[in-house]
């Protein structure tokens, strides 16, 4: 398997927020080559701001696998993660971060601030962007420009 494989799955799982009214943005996390998690944004339906994406799949990963640290895990996620999900994904030990489209409001991977460079961190996550960005940016293009052609 490739990381466009699992980015495929992750923008599968975009789809599922997109059919709630969420902003389409999904998560799997991966270890030895199986997704174990998936989740998507939920925030609006769960009255919850930490309900991300990457937080519901980190979630579900650490169920499955009885523990709250993930290592040797990979999470693939179809946009740059904010700081709190950043945050949670050191916390978690993952081994690695696949993200699609770039966010350069709230990226914490490199467009706005990048979390997993700050060498003060005691924990250091590999990352790598862009993965299917096209696939993922217009995931999201389309899903704004419903929303604003709705309000018209």
């Amino acid at each position: 398997m490739n990381d466009a494989f699992y980015m495929q799955q992750a923008i599968a799982a975009a789809q599922k927020a997109w059919e709630l009214g969420e902003v389409p943005v999904g998560a799997v996390v991966v270890k030895n080559g199986e997704v174990i998690a998936t989740g998507y944004n939920q925030p609006i339906a769960r009255h919850d701001p930490t309900a991300h994406a990457e937080i519901a799949a980190l979630r579900e990963a650490a169920s499955v696998l009885g523990n709250y640290r993930l290592p040797g895990c990979e999470l693939f996620v179809t946009l740059e993660p904010c700081v709190m999900c950043a945050g949670a994904m050191m916390h978690a030990r993952l081994a690695r971060v696949v993200y699609g489209a770039t966010d350069p409001k709230t990226g914490a991977c490199g467009s706005v601030v990048n979390l997993f460079a700050e060498e003060k961190l005691n924990h250091h996550t590999d990352l790598l962007g862009g993965v299917l960005a096209d696939e993922c940016g217009a995931l999201l293009k389309s899903f704004f420009a419903e929303r604003r052609a709705a309000r018209s």
